[in-house]
């Protein structure tokens, strides 16, 4: 009895010039939204020379913008990364009433408008807010303030680590964990010795997305900062300001920093993915 061969599912129907259109205009596309902006960013930048570009940067109210957006992120990612795992935990690992309305909740900053974050955190601990007229009675400031700046990036940034875990954790399912309950791990053992080594490249690629949105994000930011020049504006309103005093150079300067970052964060999950597909087909073959 013949066999007819398996068909490569790799090949196409399309004609040579059909894919060289589509490729073509894929190029296009990204040479003119991605690559021409990002070099205008630097040329802009550089464009009155290396010194003029250092200069921009040492000025002291974009030297604060820079240390406040990195106090943020290192407060806002290490606060995601446990709330990440506890959630992804909880919704992979369990079931309970509510479950469905736990995970679409977690999918809530991506589907709220930013502006509309920062806008219920102004309401809720305002001077005239929910919470406002008791939190200036005792002395404590969050709007205007760094814990604003954090809870608005914390909001903003919460499902990248939930949103890379959940799937993960679903699809390795509950055997590892309960084979070592089995043998008479306790539950801190068993989530530091089997079930952390199983997600831990998801683990570091959600964390990473997280870092580069909470150094990125504005529209929230923007609503509960005040704009308080030196002390609440991070690197993506200092990058605003600049920009509308007509310093081109500076502002360009600072947004050379966040391109920067993007590009180092596209080279790590690309690095990432490879480690963690790589070790996802070694884990099949066993």
């Amino acid at each position: 009895m013949a066999h007819n061969p398996p068909q490569d599912q790799g090949v196409t129907t399309e004609t040579p010039f059909a894919r060289a259109l589509l490729i073509g205009l894929s190029l296009i596309f990204l040479l003119l939204v991605l690559v021409m902006p990002l070099l205008a960013v630097f040329t802009e930048a550089l464009r009155k020379g290396f010194p003029a570009f250092l200069e921009s940067l040492s000025d002291p109210e974009t030297f604060s913008a820079i240390r406040l957006t990195l106090l943020v992120a290192g407060i806002s990612v290490p606060l995601n990364l446990v709330f990440g795992v506890v959630a992804a935990w909880t919704i992979a690992k369990f079931e309970f009433k509510g479950k469905a309305v736990l995970s679409t909740l977690i999918d809530l900053p991506f589907s709220v408008s930013p502006v509309i974050s920062g806008l219920v955190f102004v309401l809720l601990f305002g001077a005239q807010g929910l919470l406002g007229p008791w939190l200036q009675s005792n002395g404590i400031q969050i709007i205007f303030a760094v814990p604003g700046l954090v809870l608005a990036t914390v909001f903003i940034t919460f499902p990248f680590v939930a949103r890379e875990l959940i799937p993960l954790m679903q699809e390795q399912g509950n055997a590892d964990e309960e084979a070592a309950l089995s043998l008479g791990a306790s539950g801190w053992q068993t989530f530091w010795h089997v079930t952390l080594p199983n997600i831990k490249w998801g683990l570091l690629y959600g964390v990473l997305l997280c870092n580069a949105r909470a150094m990125g994000e504005f529209g929230a930011v923007s609503v509960v900062s005040g704009h308080i020049r030196g002390q609440t504006n991070t690197m993506p309103l200092q990058v605003e300001i600049l920009y509308n005093e007509y310093n081109f150079v500076a502002a360009f300067a600072v947004a050379t920093l966040l391109a920067l970052l993007a590009l180092v964060t596209l080279v790590l999950k690309a690095l990432l993915e490879h480690h963690f597909s790589a070790e996802l087909s070694a884990s099949r073959r066993h």
